[in-house]
């Protein structure tokens, strides 16, 4: 077999080129039907009628579901039951035209083993998780069809190509940061997200629930947290230097039962949620529905509302131990709902104006005998951080957190550039890679006046494909510190699930590409073969109902004339 790597699906060992076309539908033949491009690219894939002959999905073809792989048959029956018709019913083990479905612990974890021959498919996993993703390919393998929620072509057959892959991911964390507190995204959404994920085998979606803009979590103790925290009167429209006003009326939250279904429903996708409930900045919308919160001796919080402009906002919390038994109120909730094994707290862009001028602030740091204001985050984040471990979970915080040193199980978000996370790296903790001129996708994907509401350097889809998320200066001890990495969806200039959808659509399945597939041995990813397997991927986009950025540029509904972003010329430094 062939071992491609994440660059190419040519079948060398058949002598047959892969197409790189829409899949079945090209007119092959029944017995060899064209291979659809995979995204991400497996490791190991072999194709051609030197394998076998196709495996056709009909209607008396079985799911063989051996134990631990219920899920996947579940997800299977589901998606692509639905999408093609076929009842794909519980087998009982005797007869071919099967799609058999195993554990294999002798896979990598996350890896999987699918084989296609003439009689029955067989799918091998190192877990559930695994199965689960090597159904993701079997999908792909279907053509663009299959990612429909219903037939549109009666009679059509849906022919595996005969073949091989072998595959696991690089990364244990592939993730996407997802802002519902700038603009709220509604249940539905988040949940098509997740669908949206697993299809580009990402698992972990970091959940950003809180910020100065609105609190998006139902709390049963403080319940003035969504009555007040997750409502704002008006919004900035464009850049915080634009000067535009929506003066439509914001919000949304999620209901308690809302954050067990999206939990769950991740889960069934083995989709890990992460929360962020941001400490000490951040914070105005909770400080607005509980003033005592705030820097009371500085400021007239009681006059406070939801925040409805963007950027670094100076009202901060207040040092207290009231302020602290508050939060850990807020985390038991919210681990009883979470079961990931990482919180996120925050920890960024906390302005020390207000304790600098606060009498309490200033006895509170002589008191705790900390190193002044920063001293005095790094205070909360160490007291979260023993909270949390104390009760069986780890603490993650942006790179900030940093500053004044950190507890041995804390991990980092390094977003500032990459210099963060190879200190943390260094000193032991582990990373994720999310640095932002890299992989923020409110970034601008193109120059240009058409460009809607235009954030930063320009990040081209082969921009982001060519992200590395290890540097080279990190020592092989360090580097197995870097647990994986993220892309960072933050949606100030983006009000509703199609601005959404432009920005992160298609520049995540190049992401995904770089948090699944190995890195070469030349250490650099081919985006020619990329490209021309986003040809297919295109059409499985839009068989989605994804409102991509198409290749040409934004379509005319695309466009945001007249309203201001804040681009910015060159080329973006790597830190």
């Amino acid at each position: 077999m062939t071992d491609h790597g994440p660059d190419t699906d040519t079948d060398t060992d058949t002598g047959t080129d892969t197409d790189h076309g829409p899949g079945p539908d090209t007119g092959a033949r029944a017995d060899v039907p064209a291979v659809p491009a995979l995204v991400p690219a497996p490791r190991r894939a072999a194709w051609g009628p030197a394998v076998g002959g196709a495996f056709v999905l009909g209607p008396r073809t079985r799911i063989d579901a051996g134990p631990g792989t219920e899920q996947a048959a579940r997800w299977l029956r589901s998606s692509v039951g639905a999408a093609t018709g076929l009842p794909l019913a519980p087998g009982d083990g005797e007869g071919g035209d099967r799609l058999v479905l195993a554990v294999d612990p002798h896979l990598p974890a996350e890896g999987y083993r699918l084989a296609v021959g003439e009689d029955a498919v067989r799918l091998d996993g190192g877990s559930a998780a695994g199965v689960f993703w090597g159904a993701q390919t079997l999908r792909q393998l279907l053509g663009p069809e299959a990612f429909r929620r219903a037939p549109v072509r009666p009679g059509h057959t849906w022919a595996l190509p005969p073949g091989t892959v072998e595959d696991a991911p690089r990364f244990g964390w592939r993730g996407l940061m997802l802002d519902v507190a700038r603009h709220f995204m509604p249940k539905d959404d988040v949940l098509r997200q997740l669908d949206l994920m697993a299809a580009h085998k990402l698992n972990v979606l970091h959940f950003h629930l809180t910020d100065d803009q609105g609190w998006r979590i139902e709390i049963l103790r403080h319940p003035r947290l969504t009555e007040v925290g997750a409502w704002r009167a008006r919004s900035k429209h464009g850049h915080r230097f634009s000067e535009l006003w929506d003066d439509t009326p914001h919000g949304g939250y999620y209901t308690q039962d809302d954050i067990r279904e999206i939990v769950a429903y991740a889960a069934e996708r083995h989709i890990t949620v992460v929360p962020e409930i941001d400490v000490p900045g951040h914070s105005q919308a909770a400080i607005a529905a509980y003033p005592e919160l705030g820097n009371t001796d500085v400021v007239d919080t009681a006059a406070l509302t939801v925040w409805d402009d963007w950027g670094i906002n100076p009202n901060v919390l207040a040092p207290t131990d009231r302020t602290l038994r508050f939060y850990e109120g807020v985390l038991e909730e919210v681990l009883a709902l979470f079961p990931s094994p990482f919180v996120h707290i925050g920890g960024d862009e906390c302005p020390k104006d207000q304790w600098r001028a606060s009498p309490a602030a200033q006895a509170r740091i002589a008191e705790l005998g900390v190193d002044g204001e920063d001293g005095l985050q790094s205070w909360f984040i160490r007291h979260f951080d023993g909270w949390l471990a104390e009760r069986g979970r780890r603490l993650i915080g942006w790179d900030e957190i940093l500053e004044g040193g950190l507890a041995p199980g804390a991990a980092v978000s390094s977003w500032r550039g990459y210099r963060g996370g190879v200190a943390a790296a260094e000193a032991g903790h582990d990373v994720v890679m999310c640095p932002e001129q890299q992989v923020y996708l409110d970034h601008r994907q193109a120059p240009g006046d058409d460009e809607p509401i235009p954030i930063g350097y320009v990040r081209t889809l082969e921009d982001v494909y060519r992200f590395e998320p290890v540097p080279p200066s990190l020592s092989p001890e360090a580097a197995a510190h870097v647990i994986g990495t993220q892309a960072n969806v933050w949606t100030e200039v983006m009000q509703n699930r199609s601005r959404v959808d432009y920005q992160v659509y298609p520049r995540l399945a190049a992401f995904a590409e770089v948090a699944w597939s190995e890195l070469p041995p030349s250490r650099e990813r081919v985006f020619a073969d990329f490209e021309r397997r986003m040809e297919s991927h295109y059409a499985r986009l839009d068989a989605l109902g994804v409102g991509y950025r198409p290749p040409a540029g934004p379509r005319p509904w695309q466009r945001r004339p007249g309203v201001g972003g804040r681009p910015i010329e060159g080329t973006p430094p790597v830190v």
